[in-house]
């Protein structure tokens, strides 16, 4: 088993600076290519509105997007957090990794499923959280995800014998 840092982290994932980029890229593009259709060429009342609000809310997931992949995700001996703090689930907590080619999981990634349901919560393109699983991953790179996963499943087979 491998020894953690100064600060008890044995892995840690962040995201990616190319995906970063160009996943913020490519969510800026749409909005203000959205807003400048909208404006550009006014369509009816009800369809100006759709748009107006699609753009503004491409904008605003670009930012939170931004904002999120700025963070990392660390794994400690007792929980999984991003570096602002959040707790994303507790070692006791967890019943299993999902890293498989057909689950249900982020880009680059893995789930976690708990044993019990956990508060809603999202970080674009780092993780999101929804009853009893937990998902890292989008813009983060697969061999850091990979290790973490890895090392929570050891942990698990670890508690299990």
């Amino acid at each position: 088993m491998f020894q953690p840092d100064e600060n008890g982290v044995y892995a840690s994932v962040h995201a990616s600076p190319a995906r970063r980029i160009f996943a913020y890229a490519v969510l800026f593009a749409l909005g203000i290519l959205v807003l400048y259709t909208a404006l550009a060429h006014p369509p009816s009342i009800g369809w100006l509105v759709f748009l107006l609000a699609f753009g503004i809310g491409a904008l605003w997931l670009a930012e939170r997007l931004r904002r999120a992949t700025l963070l990392r995700i660390d794994l400690t001996a007792t929980d999984i957090r991003d570096s602002a703090g959040t707790v994303l689930a507790t070692m006791d907590e967890i019943r299993a990794v999902d890293r498989g080619v057909f689950a249900f999981k982020p880009s680059n990634g893995f789930t976690l499923v708990m044993d019990t349901k956990m508060p809603r919560g999202w970080a674009p393109g780092l993780w999101w959280r929804l009853g009893r699983r937990v998902g890292v991953g989008g813009v983060t790179s697969a061999g850091q995800a990979k290790f973490m996963a890895e090392q929570i499943a050891f942990r698990l087979n670890q508690r299990s014998n």
